[in-house]
């Protein structure tokens, strides 16, 4: 039998929650030679999904996809030193490369269920919340404190 989802507003979610964020970031696997330039975009995929929701192969797709946008960095970072055109009017041979990372970059993030959608919700979902965080800002009164960021 299937074992059911759990809720994420359940006591065993929070407990879950608390041990995670315990248990520290994780780390790419030590059988990829994984980067250290490729690290900012390993933390941010990490940041899309709860620790405990992470298989092996999933990290394994993961360091593939934070590798991928490294590259797709160093690729733009060559097309705007040497240019978007070649002497012979061509384009940069960089922009076909970087066109292939970023096909293959998105099919990784819908893999690994890290796209919008999946972490935000549907894009009408999300206009919902927008005309609702609007609305808030018009019926803001500068009389009444609000609450702010403090960093």
């Amino acid at each position: 039998m299937k074992k059911r989802k759990q809720r994420s507003d359940s006591n065993t979610a929070a407990v879950q929650a608390a041990q995670n964020a315990a248990l520290g970031a994780l780390e790419p696997p030590a059988h990829i030679a994984f980067p250290q330039s490729a690290m900012p975009y390993w933390q941010a995929i990490m940041r899309n999904r709860p620790r405990n929701r992470w298989n092996d192969l999933d990290l394994a797709n993961a360091a593939e996809l934070a590798m991928l946008h490294d590259d797709m960095a160093r690729l733009r970072a060559v097309i705007r030193l040497q240019g978007d055109v070649r002497e012979d009017g061509k384009p940069h041979a960089a922009h076909r490369l970087l066109d292939t990372a970023g096909r293959r970059a998105i099919a990784l993030s819908r893999l690994l269920h890290v796209h919008p959608e999946a972490t935000e919700g549907r894009s009408r979902d999300a206009g919902n919340g927008l005309a609702l965080e609007r609305d808030a800002e018009q019926e803001a009164d500068p009389l009444i404190p609000m609450l702010r960021v403090v960093k």
